[in-house]
């Protein structure tokens, strides 16, 4: 499988527009299973061929384009090669630059995209090309880009870690909600609070954090436990939510205080 992709890779490299490909997700950081798909991106310039895209993905593949998939994901396809699912997803390389330039200043944005729950957090740009694995690249503009981003930014840090002060805010006005026995205002406003504690440990750890599946798993124990009981501990009346965001503001208590040594 891994000669089909390097040699899809290629083949991709040379659709116009496409400047190279990289191996992202699992299979890049060497932390898949043996069924997970085989992530790759395809970074291009200007406007990309979607005709040559789709002639390479075959018949009855729909190869979406840029801004099909929202506002951050920019399209891409869903193949079955053999059996195992590949899925080609659209990079916009000058996007990715200027996103990358405002990380190393310390600015990030979180916008709305499908599939992210909690938002798309604009520094993932940086980071799947800096955890990704590079597969074509015949112009060398992915690896030039790549080695800058061996270092995580200190001005990144400290921007994500100062952000964490939002979860506080968040689980102050749970505590109205959990009065009024209101679930879903609860863990809403739980989940994000402890995503965005998620965002500020990844940073302070100098990581990269992608996105939300896998994240709270790889924060400190002490936060994880914490986080994964608050997380299924709500109930449906005012006592139990009260009690569960009564914790939950000491966990961003002593994670905000913990960030701050």
């Amino acid at each position: 499988m891994r000669t089909i992709v390097a040699e899809m890779a290629e083949r991709l490299a040379r659709v116009p527009g496409v400047v190279g490909v990289a191996l992202g997700g699992s299979r890049a950081r060497g932390a898949h299973r043996t069924d997970s798909d085989w992530d790759l991106g395809v970074y291009y310039r200007g406007e990309v061929d979607l005709a040559a895209l789709r002639a390479l993905a075959g018949p009855g593949v729909e190869v979406a384009g840029p801004g099909d998939w929202g506002p951050w994901v920019n399209g891409g396809a869903w193949l079955t090669v053999g059996g195992v699912a590949v899925d080609w997803i659209l990079r916009d390389l000058d996007r990715v630059e200027r996103v990358w330039a405002d990380c190393r200043e310390g600015r990030y944005e979180v916008g709305v995209q499908v599939g992210h729950p909690l938002g798309f957090w604009s520094p993932c740009y940086a980071g799947e090309l800096a955890l990704g694995r590079l597969l074509a690249d015949p112009t060398g503009e992915l690896t030039t880009l790549r080695a800058g981003m061996a270092v995580y930014p200190e001005a990144l840090r400290t921007a994500l870690t100062a952000a964490a002060w939002e979860a506080d805010f968040l689980t102050a006005g749970a505590v109205k909600g959990a009065a009024r026995g209101d679930v879903l205002y609860v863990s809403l406003s739980l989940s994000r609070a402890i995503g965005i504690l998620v965002q500020a440990l990844h940073a302070d750890a100098r990581r990269w954090c992608l996105n939300e599946k896998g994240a709270l798993a790889a924060t400190p124990p002490w936060f994880a436990h914490r986080a994964e009981a608050l997380l299924t501990a709500l109930g449906p009346d005012p006592a139990a939510l009260t009690a569960t965001v009564t914790e939950a503001r000491t966990l961003v208590a002593d994670t905000i205080a913990a960030l701050r040594e």
